[in-house]
């Protein structure tokens, strides 16, 4: 189990990229894994030969008449673990939130 972490966009497409970008996470939501979007990149989870495929789709329907695509690829890959696209977040939040606690008390 991995999560992975992409950014793709034509290049030479003009100064916005939008209506690209949101072809792409059409793909990657329609592909019924766990997913977000944020504004730099999306995240998907889930086993390395059902996420890739994915990927590929989603920067390929980007290069759609185009002549260049930029991918970036970030993964966190973590046998044995499902979940960790929000429990990853959790965690960090857990401990800011004890901190903030902690602060309240002094």
């Amino acid at each position: 189990m991995a999560v992975f972490a992409f950014s793709v966009a034509p290049l030479g497409a003009g100064e916005s990229v939008a209506p690209q970008v949101a072809e792409a996470v059409r793909i990657v939501r329609e592909s019924g894994l766990p997913n977000r979007t944020s504004s730099m990149f999306t995240e998907i989870e889930g086993e390395w030969d059902e996420v890739m495929p994915v990927i590929k789709k989603a920067t390929e329907a980007v290069g759609i008449g185009g002549h260049r695509v930029s991918l970036v690829l970030k993964a966190d890959i973590r046998p044995g673990f499902t979940g960790q696209l929000d429990a990853k977040v959790s965690r960090v939040e857990a401990i800011l939130a004890d901190e903030a606690v902690d602060e309240g008390r002094s």
